[in-house]
């Protein structure tokens, strides 16, 4: 199985202009083999293959710019190889009358985020977990900070940097990943706002609000930004100010989501979720904001990946399920509780008195294990 492990490195200054220089050549030949795959598309009909791009590459167009000598050639490669595969992506979904995946962009050199991808060979790639450093192709042993070790095969790296000018490399490895022991326990989930998750025995966790607890601050960076003047060192500062206030939130985040559902899959054999309309839900502009925040999107695909990995069972139910009107003790449907403001509710056949949300994950697991069986 494929698995990436990804490690804050802190390069040296002759290291961070290598690295510059290996981004500026990637870009440069992705922009390169786009503009000429377009015009020969327009003009002919026809397209360049990967290997016809790559052939190019290596005979012509480093002899013509011996710049493109100077860093890893893998990474000239896979940005070849990475417009080819954005190339066919459009013109399948246009074939199939999609329309979510738009024509390959150029790739501008005012971009605040840059990555190549280097390929494993002959030893190219360590990681020194004792030493905390990482070896890569043409940079040689960079400082990292090592904090998870694995067992596998090296396949490639990705070094990338962010708006807030820090890098990365994400070191992609084929190793093997043990199944969690079985364990006698199931779990409905019901993903809300006010709550995040209010799971079927009862327990609520409340929606740590990531972004707004940092939106004042954050709105009071962006205003002094935008009075700096466009070009100067005291805008630049201040934009990796914003930039690194805008990684904080999303660290935190990612921190919450990944430490739940961790716990969530390690906890219960059987997890089950709605499926909902996020990008319809979005649209409306009062919880717009919040809806994004929370990333119930992300959540759901980190359970379902992490749960091949270890060998639990995730699924969705349908979005149209009605799991808030029906009662989950006697299955009676009161079609009032469509309201959002009724909290709680009491069923009219068997008495029973209800908290919305958690009557709600307890239908969508009993939903889910009907569907599953």
């Amino acid at each position: 199985m494929l698995k990436s492990y990804k490690y804050r490195i802190n390069p040296t200054d002759k290291q961070k202009e290598q690295l510059e220089r290996t981004f500026g050549c990637a870009r440069y030949v992705f922009n390169y083999y786009l503009d000429r795959k377009d015009k020969l598309y327009k003009e002919e009909q026809k397209t360049l293959s990967k290997i016809d791009c790559n052939n190019h590459l290596n005979r012509e167009l480093k002899e013509q710019y011996k710049w493109l000598k100077e860093v890893d050639k893998f990474a000239l490669t896979n940005s070849i190889f990475n417009l080819h595969t954005a190339y066919n992506n459009f013109f399948r979904n246009v074939k199939q009358g999609k329309a979510n995946v738009g024509f390959p962009n150029f790739k501008s050199k005012h971009s605040n985020h840059c990555s190549y991808t280097t390929n494993y060979t002959n030893n190219n790639i360590e990681v020194g977990f004792a030493e905390n450093k990482i070896k890569l192709p043409k940079l040689k042993w960079i400082k990292a900070k090592v904090h998870r070790s694995f067992n596998g095969v090296i396949k490639s790296a990705t070094i990338s940097k962010n708006a807030s000018g820090r890098y990365y490399v994400s070191i992609l490895v084929d190793t093997e990943i043990e199944y969690l022991p079985q364990v006698d326990k199931n779990i409905g989930i019901d993903l809300g706002i006010s709550d995040f998750l209010i799971d079927s025995d009862g327990n609520k966790i409340l929606n740590p609000k990531n972004l707004y607890n940092y939106e004042r601050k954050l709105s009071r960076m962006q205003r002094k930004l935008s009075k700096k003047q466009p070009g100067s060192k005291n805008r630049r500062k201040m934009r990796i100010k914003v930039a690194r206030l805008h990684e904080k939130i999303s660290d935190t985040r990612n921190d919450f989501l990944h430490k739940l559902s961790s716990q969530i899959i390690n906890e219960n054999q059987v997890i089950i979720s709605e499926d909902l309309n996020v990008r319809g839900m979005v649209r409306n502009k009062n919880l717009a904001k919040a809806i994004s925040d929370v990333s119930w999107s992300e959540f759901t695909r980190q359970l379902e990946y992490k749960a091949k990995w270890y060998g639990r069972t995730y699924t969705k139910i349908d979005r149209f399920f009605p799991s808030s009107q029906l009662c989950s003790i006697c299955g009676y449907k009161n079609t009032e509780v469509k309201k959002l403001s009724i909290r709680e509710w009491t069923c009219h056949n068997c008495g029973n008195h209800h908290d919305r949300d958690i009557n709600a994950s307890r239908n969508i697991l009993q939903e889910g294990l009907r569907r599953i069986s």
